[in-house]
């Protein structure tokens, strides 16, 4: 996701994209320990995001 459109959506809307993106963090993990995952690098776009996501909410 794009910072540019992070930083339009409003507080609520980052709160929800947050818990939807560590929910997807997390089976991410998960399904990696058992081999489920064939895509490792989305796991690192996804704590990136995770990241982006908490800056843009702590500044404002």
């Amino acid at each position: 996701m794009n910072i540019k459109d992070l930083k339009n959506k409003d507080t609520k809307a980052l709160n929800q994209l947050l818990n939807e993106s560590k929910q997807k963090l997390n089976t991410l993990t998960l399904n990696s320990r058992f081999g489920k995952v064939k895509n490792f690098k989305e796991i690192g776009d996804t704590k990136r995001t995770v990241a982006r996501i908490l800056t843009i909410l702590n500044k404002k």
